[in-house]
């Protein structure tokens, strides 16, 4: 088998939840590129058919589906729609998530006077309602498309999937205490699943993107009034070896490999595409 023939995924059928974002969106364009036929999912309609919009414009097929991440019910449907379409997957990427300020701590750095601060959201003081409302959009929001949509990959013997993890589950974010418990427990989830799969056909990886300058983070990181990096932004530039964040193309090439054939010896990996923040420490 060729090189070429390695990477081939034409013809395959991906389902992209989340796909209306920024970084799957990249990736579900990306992949319609390489003649895969994209069902772009996402809670946010307009978002969701934008991106299955641009696709088409450019000469991919895809469609647009709405769909909550979290009913299972309106995952059942959907998939029903996506076989009617074309067929059962042959790749899953779950991209939908997201952090949230409210399941995030004000402060790196607790004092015991921060107990009765009431301009103070620590871990006590957070309400369990957007903990878990953050933890469950992160991992449950995996959990239940694999289950819907992995199904017939297992039937048929072969498929991919492919978990959108973070550095954050690994190396916890301060202040990030929902979303990094999550990613976290995505990470875990996906090295699980892929020993339980790993009889039928169906591999199981995940990415684990560093900092990716999407508008979302520039909002955060960027001062809007000046241009310049925040503190924290600063600091996350300083910890990344390649000095910069990464760019959301940048995720293309390990999301091909770990689709196709090229990497049909590798399942239970959370890869890191981080500029070398994993790695540094002094």
């Amino acid at each position: 088998m060729s090189l070429e023939q390695l990477f081939d995924v034409k013809g395959k059928t991906a389902v992209i939840t989340g796909g209306g974002g920024a970084l799957p969106g990249t990736l579900a364009s990306a992949l319609a590129e390489l003649g895969v036929r994209v069902a772009v999912l996402d809670l946010n309609e307009k978002s969701a058919e934008a991106r299955a919009e641009s696709i088409r414009a450019a000469g991919g097929e895809s469609r647009a589906f709405t769909c909550s991440v979290l009913q299972e019910e309106e995952l059942e449907r959907t998939r029903e729609k996506v076989e009617g379409l074309w067929g059962p997957p042959d790749f899953l990427i779950n991209g939908a998530g997201g952090n949230s300020p409210k399941a995030s701590t004000t402060q790196e750095f607790m004092e015991s006077a921060d107990l009765d601060r009431g301009d103070c959201l620590s871990f006590f003081s957070m309400r369990m309602e957007d903990f878990q409302a953050s933890f469950g959009l992160n991992f449950t929001g995996t959990l239940l498309p694999t289950r819907v949509f992995a199904r017939a990959m297992v039937r048929r013997g072969s498929g991919s999937v492919l978990n959108i993890a973070s550095m954050a589950g690994i190396t916890p974010l301060t202040k990030v205490v929902a979303y990094s418990a999550a990613k976290a427990a995505v990470a875990s989830f996906t090295k699980w699943l892929a020993v339980h799969l790993s009889h039928t056909g169906v591999r199981v990886n995940a990415l684990a993107p560093g900092f990716f300058m999407t508008e979302q983070l520039r909002f955060l990181h960027i001062d809007q009034a000046t241009g310049q990096y925040t503190p924290r932004a600063q600091k996350t530039v300083a910890h990344t070896p390649l000095g910069r964040y990464g760019e959301p193309a940048e995720l293309v090439g390990t999301t091909v490999w770990l689709l196709s054939g090229a990497s049909r010896f590798v399942t239970g990996d959370v890869i890191p595409v981080d500029g070398g923040y994993s790695s540094y420490t002094i």
